[in-house]
Order: C-alpha cells, then sequence, then structure tokens
C-alpha cells in the first residue's frame, strides 16, 4: 500500500495542486516550498527519516510543474502593455489589424485585439 502511495497517489497529487496553487500564487518557489513544508512534516509524522528523499523529489517535482504551468501561462497570454496600461503595439501593427480581432468591450469602453490586451 505505501509503495502505491509513493509512486502513484502522491506524484499526482502534488501535479493537480501545484497547478491549483500556481494559478493562485503566481510563485513556483511559494508553491515548491509548501509542499517541502507539508511533506517534511508528513515525513517525522507517518514515516521514517528514509522518507526525506521523496520529499525532496516531490518538491522538485513541485517547482518544476509550478514552473511548467507558469511559463505556458504566461507564453499563452502575450500581453504588450507597460505600466500605465496603454498598448505598446506600433502604428503600422494598429493599421494592419484586422476588423474581426478588433472589439468593443461595451463594460469598460476600451478596444482590444489579440496582441494588446486589457487585463
Amino acid at each position: 500500500m505505501n509503495i502505491l502511495l509513493i509512486f502513484f497517489a502522491f506524484p499526482i497529487a502534488i501535479i493537480i495542486f501545484s497547478i491549483v496553487l500556481q494559478r493562485l500564487l503566481h510563485s513556483p518557489l511559494t508553491v515548491s516550498a509548501i509542499f517541502f513544508a507539508v511533506f517534511v512534516v508528513i515525513t517525522f509524522a507517518f514515516f521514517d527519516q528514509n522518507f526525506l528523499i521523496a520529499t525532496l523529489a516531490y518538491t522538485i517535482l513541485s517547482y518544476i510543474t509550478s514552473l511548467l504551468v507558469d511559463r505556458l501561462y504566461n507564453n499563452s497570454n502575450n500581453t504588450d502593455n507597460n505600466d500605465n496600461g496603454s498598448c505598446t503595439a506600433s502604428t503600422t501593427e494598429k493599421n494592419i489589424i484586422d476588423e474581426e480581432d478588433n472589439v468593443l468591450n461595451n463594460n469598460c469602453g476600451y478596444m482590444y485585439n489579440r496582441k494588446c490586451r486589457k487585463i
């Protein structure tokens, strides 16, 4: 039973919870630190010191998962906004944009397109 828990249940749970925590916290180091702290407590409460090796592996798995989610999410949201929130697209890019790419957001009253999103 412990073998199945260590090799299947914990890694799957770590991957799922790392994705959720990364979306909430937006910091891979914080997510992996949370998992490290939780598994250190679990190590000394329920297992022996040999489980520390698995704890380090789970922490690395959590960091890699969080980093991948962070990179995938940031690459899918290619935003070209500067600090004040205005679009930095050049004039030629603004002239080339198709009619279907421009959408009037009735709630906020601003124009946006796929390259320049107001978040």
